[in-house]
């Protein structure tokens, strides 16, 4: 019997065996191929991508308009890609960035998310029925136009809120959406969440901003409008700016930012409040120095609002009633005889 047991020992060893000898081969062969393959075909990444991947945020957020981080580095190293591209890495990134490829920092005036609505909490919209569907801006905008009366505002299921990386965007007590202006990094995933293109990205030293998206006439978007704060397309704010930034466009007002001056008279025009100023009693005033003016003249040229005054080599004088703290002669004055106060 013990024989018997050996005999068959042996039959199976020689069965299993011949089979666990051609797979052991195999993959010896084929680890053998790949090791040599990995030599001919190795590609050798330049040390300058990994570094600068090293020093972008690694949020992935696709701002600078390529496939994440490692896509941006690559391009700025291989395509000659501008090294200011990337909004959440912002100055401290460029800086590093210029110095892994030898090049000048140049950076971008920094943007923040603007949302152009004034609707979307709770006692601030005016609701045509119960929406009981997936709770997204998306779903809900694509059933019978959405269920707040105004077609062109906020519907208030955060899908803006659900995209954003550095929890720039919360919700209120009212449940209205608020942007934290430290912490967005201007990165654009909450402008492509909204489905009504609510959010615009504005640079950061423009501090006026239409808080209304409506296109409506005015007899309609008062009633629709739940925050009382509707743009009516009156143009009254086109007319008071003093640099033409405000254009009227389908019944809603736009500013032309490369225009602005930040002089909020639009604001303490408009009738209905849709426009927000965030320096309303805290604009300063120009205030020339009068022992380093010299009477140029180029001060009053450039202001937009004739608020200074004098003849030429004679001391001038700012009217701060007339002053709307736009800066524009601070930049110009050739003797730096102007300051803000």
């Amino acid at each position: 019997m013990v024989n018997t047991i050996i005999l068959m020992d042996i039959s199976m060893l020689q069965t299993i065996g011949a089979p666990v000898v051609i797979i052991g081969g195999l993959g010896l062969l084929f680890g053998i191929i790949l090791a040599i393959a990995s030599k001919v075909f190795h590609v050798q990444i330049d040390p300058r991508v990994e570094q600068i991947i090293a020093a972008l945020p690694g949020a992935n957020c696709g701002a600078c308009g390529l496939p994440g981080c490692a896509g941006y580095a690559d391009a700025i190293v291989h395509a000659d890609a501008d090294i200011n591209k990337c909004a959440p890495g912002g100055t401290t990134a460029v800086t590093t960035i210029a110095q892994i490829m030898g090049k000048e920092a140049s950076t971008q005036t920094r943007k923040i998310a603007v949302i152009h609505c004034t609707s979307g909490g709770k006692q601030s919209t005016n609701w045509k029925y119960a929406y009981q569907g997936i709770e997204t801006c998306k779903s809900a905008v694509n059933i019978a136009d959405g269920p707040n009366s105004c077609s062109y505002g906020c519907v208030g299921y955060n899908d803006c809120v659900a995209v954003c990386l550095f929890d720039a965007i919360t919700v209120d007590e009212y449940g209205m959406r608020c942007i934290d202006l430290e912490k967005c990094t201007a990165c654009g995933a909450c402008v492509k969440a909204c489905p009504r293109a609510l959010i615009d990205l504005v640079a950061v030293d423009k501090v006026v901003y239409i808080k209304c998206s409506s296109k409506d006439k005015g007899a309609i978007a008062k009633p629709n409008c739940g925050s009382a704060h509707p743009c009516i397309g009156c143009g009254i704010c086109a007319k008071k700016c003093p640099v033409d930034a405000i254009m009227i466009e389908n019944n809603l007002a736009i500013i032309d930012y490369s225009k602005c001056i930040n002089c909020g008279r639009c604001a303490t025009a408009c009738p209905t409040k849709a426009i927000q100023d965030l320096l309303v009693g805290m604009r300063k005033k120009a205030h020339i120095i009068s022992e380093a003016c010299i009477g140029c003249t180029i001060c009053a040229k450039v202001c937009p609002v004739t608020a200074i005054s004098g003849e030429l080599k004679q001391l001038h004088t700012v009217n701060d009633s007339l002053c709307v703290g736009c800066e524009l002669c601070v930049g110009k004055c050739p003797k730096h005889a102007i300051e803000m106060i």
